[in-house]
């Protein structure tokens, strides 16, 4: 039986790897990844492995990333050292779950589910694999500080950043201005990418504040929001065919 351990801390790895050989001394152990990214990566690149022991948390995001971008038609145990995420482990149907310090007898419990798994269960178990694709929030409010206080506004009242060198300014539908220290890249992090564009380095916008798009000489695009903005807002001639699938929602 080949597995897959995904583990970001060396000691926890060595730890799962001598109970391994411990307990089912004929597994062999096809790779060993640190991140979601290199657990992406490992598997659009090698065999799917038969069971995979997967750490929930990871040096880049949790592990349940990893089903948004890729397909995973293995069984997971997950492991973990936080309470917190049991709950979600179970709530994916993994096939066990092992708190760290994980213990031989634990490993040993988790591999003799997988061998007790018929083909009904396993088909059954891989056909709820979406379910590990996790829903994800985008932010609906922004607490911007401001003086002595925190001034919490709508993001659907944005209707675009703009980066300077010194902080970003947000600007609502109002025309009210707000100055942040925040980078415009953080900010953009919890925003819904369908509602809000990053149309150059010093602007985003949000899609229900653009009123008219201008075909400028040189194929860029101009775009008139419905505020007045500092500066022209163009759309690079690489990126016009993305942003304009972006507005029509494509």
């Amino acid at each position: 039986m080949r597995i897959l351990i995904v583990e970001d801390e060396t000691s926890s790895y060595e730890n799962l790897l001598s109970i391994l050989k411990e307990v089912a001394p004929d597994i062999e152990v096809a790779g060993n990844t640190e991140s979601v990214a290199e657990t992406v990566g490992w598997l659009a690149t090698h065999p799917q492995p038969d069971l995979i022991f997967m750490d929930i948390h990871l040096s880049d995001d949790s592990a349940f990333a990893i089903f948004s971008q890729t397909e995973v038609n293995v069984p997971i145990v997950f492991t973990t050292a936080y309470d917190q995420y049991a709950l979600d482990a179970f709530r994916v149907n993994s096939i066990d779950y092992l708190l760290k310090p994980i213990k031989a007898k634990d490993v040993r419990r988790a591999i003799d589910k997988f061998h007790r798994l018929s083909h009904i269960d396993l088909a059954a178990y891989l056909g709820r694999m979406a379910t590990l694709v996790p829903e994800t929030r985008w932010q609906t409010r922004l607490l911007v500080p401001y003086r002595d206080m925190l001034i919490p506004i709508n993001v659907a009242d944005i209707s675009y950043i703009y980066s300077t060198e010194k902080n970003t300014v947000i600007c609502q539908n109002s025309g009210e201005q707000l100055t942040c220290h925040k980078s415009l890249d953080s900010i953009l992090a919890g925003f819904d990418p369908h509602q809000f564009f990053r149309a150059n380095k010093q602007f985003a916008v949000n899609r229900d504040s653009v009123q008219k798009i201008s075909v400028w000489y040189d194929s860029r695009l101009l775009l008139t929001l419905n505020t007045e903005t500092p500066e022209r807002v163009f759309i690079s001639k690489n990126r016009a065919a993305e942003f304009k699938q972006w507005m029509t929602g494509q």
